[in-house]
């Protein structure tokens, strides 16, 4: 049993230690540049999925390896560490920095539900709506980690305003409150206070599940010990947690900035094929507005069904009289948004150059002036402060991702020094004898299930050097191929641990992991397959994905070892 109690404390040393020394004989027996860095990559990836080593350290181990074998000298590797990708990172930065700090993140999201009402189904309309906006200039992360806390107080407010009413209402009827009698639950959108039970469909929650009872007991958040009156303020509960989760991730989906994988692509795809220039801000947008748009409002859909059915009839009836719930939401709402008092205002370029720019400028715009009391006890102005500070900054700066996708860069030009890239695309050229579409279903799929365990810029960084000589290899438009991955490869919906924003609204105790597994599963297949209609449609005619472009490298049919 002590073998055992070791192996338990050590298994993350175990786990760093063995992959190099289990794939040690590749380089010593194939002693070629191809099994030497076909020996880095796999380590690299090895480390990445099962993240013993924190991410950005494993990254740094193509800046070691590739020197040492020979494959490229250390001054090459180096400056994969620090590209455009890394300014453009820089000005992103900023912006974010900024709309935190003024709180324009929250104006926004506020502005948007309640311009669109306090209905559940467009009040979850509202809040994914939002969300995405916010998320296409500012991470994934960061955008579920602002807006979950309004979330979390219109939940709290739609647990307990019921409450209040019964309370009132039962007071005005008997003088007294009696707090072990039951109200029931309001039915499509009507109050009633008629003692038989009603019940209310919620597709996906089993047989019993499947009826929602406004007599049975109420349930309880597991981390907060908050009791909700009814199934249905459960339900209603979890919704707008996955709203969050997964539409701070669709929204990412739509700029080049929006997620790291998008920039993570951008970078890889000009350093490989210089003479395209055809990826950049405005064509990205171009491409994935409209996907993201059609998975959104499928999502929205498909969510509202799950948890609380879908009734058309009272999402569009005019004139009905809002509940006390809808209420006391709108009064939440509005008066988290008068907290934020009035607005104040205050050719060789690259998208990386009009970034750092603003970013800059951010540095440089004055937004208050300082003052001080002088002995006089008169208030002076000595100095002003701008829009963010350099502390502000560091703070938000992902070093982290700016290291992992520098290493990422690094391991691509490896496999194209070492000629990696032309033996993989040599070995996979027999699969171009499958339809076009069934090897981007395939790659998508792929992208899709290994992004759940595997962090999402690990897993596009491992797969671009891969695919990119697969579509060589087989003469098709690169682009054809490394788009879907690359959205697919944000499709992290089902399992808390598979992208940080799951893991945010996550931790509120509203889910449970099946919640999610079920909702993500939905969400997946229609991520998939908007991006498959998307490839054969609007992708298709933006980028003339029908031929092989001149920009791509032609294919050589000589034998690789």
């Amino acid at each position: 049993m002590k073998v055992f109690s070791y192996i338990l404390v050590y298994r993350r040393f175990l786990l760093i230690v063995l992959p190099p020394l289990v794939l040690l004989p590749l380089p010593i027996i194939v002693r070629t540049k191809e099994a030497e860095c076909a020996y880095t990559l796999a380590v690299v990836a090895a480390l990445w999925l099962t993240e013993a080593l924190p991410l950005p350290v494993t990254a740094l181990l193509p800046g070691l390896l590739f020197p040492l074998f020979g494959i490229t000298a250390s001054k090459e590797v180096a400056s994969a560490y620090f590209k455009d990708f890394h300014l453009l990172l820089i000005g992103v930065i900023c912006l974010a920095t900024s709309i935190e700090k003024w709180n324009l993140h929250k104006r926004i999201a506020l502005r948007m539900v309640m311009t669109v009402g306090v209905n559940p189904a467009w009040l979850t309309l509202g809040l994914m709506s939002s969300t995405a906006f916010l998320s296409m200039w500012l991470s994934n992360t960061s955008t579920a980690a602002m807006v979950m806390p309004i979330v979390e107080a219109v939940a709290q407010q739609i647990i307990s305003a019921q409450a209040e009413v019964e309370a009132t209402q039962m007071t005005s009827l008997g003088g007294s409150t009696n707090h072990g009698l039951e109200i029931d639950e309001s039915v499509n959108g009507q109050e009633t206070n008629e003692r038989n039970e009603k019940t209310i469909p919620a597709p996906g929650y089993g047989n019993d599940a499947g009826k929602i009872s406004s007599k049975t007991e109420p349930e309880k958040n597991s981390d907060t010990g908050t009791k909700y009156r009814t199934k249905k303020d459960h339900m209603m509960c979890k919704l707008m947690c996955l709203c969050i989760a997964y539409s701070s991730t669709i929204g990412g989906l739509t700029t080049i900035t929006g997620t790291s994988t998008n920039l993570i692509f951008s970078e890889h795809f000009n350093t490989r094929y210089p003479d395209c220039r055809c990826i950049n801000f405005g064509s990205w947008f171009l491409l994935s507005f409209p996907a993201a748009v059609i998975i959104l409002l499928l999502s929205w859909i498909w969510l509202q069904w799950l948890f609380l059915g879908f009734n058309f009839k009272e999402m569009f009836k005019c004139g009905k009289t809002k509940t006390a719930k809808q209420k006391a939401c709108a009064e939440v709402i509005k008066q988290e948004y008068q907290k934020l008092g009035p607005m104040r205002y205050p050719g060789f370029a690259t998208d990386s150059t009009v970034a750092l720019l603003i970013g800059i400028l951010f540095f440089i715009i004055p937004a208050k002036r300082l003052t001080k009391t002088t002995p006089t006890g008169e208030i002076v102005a000595f100095d002003y402060s701008p829009l963010i500070t350099w502390k502000e900054f560091q703070s938000f700066m992902p070093w982290d991702i700016a290291i992992l996708v520098g290493g990422g860069f690094a391991l691509a030009d490896g496999c194209e020094e070492s000629g990696l890239s032309k033996w993989i695309g040599n070995k996979l050229s027999p699969l171009g004898s499958l339809p076009v579409w069934l090897i981007i279903l395939i790659s998508s799929l792929l992208v899709t299930s290994l992004t759940e365990v595997a962090s999402n810029p690990a897993t596009i960084t491992l797969l671009l050097p891969i695919l990119s000589p697969l579509a060589e290899a087989i003469q098709v438009n690169p682009l054809y191929i490394l788009i879907p991955s690359t959205l697919c490869t944000s499709f992290a919906f089902l399992l808390p641990v598979a992208n940080p924003p799951n893991a945010i609204v996550f931790s509120y105790g509203h889910l449970k992991v099946m919640d999610m597994v079920k909702a993500g599963l939905g969400v997946n297949i229609v991520g998939v397959a908007v991006v498959m209609l998307g490839m054969s449609t609007w992708i298709w005619a933006l980028f003339d994905l029908s031929t092989y472009p001149s920009w791509a490298p032609p294919i050589s049919n000589e034998t690789m070892p």
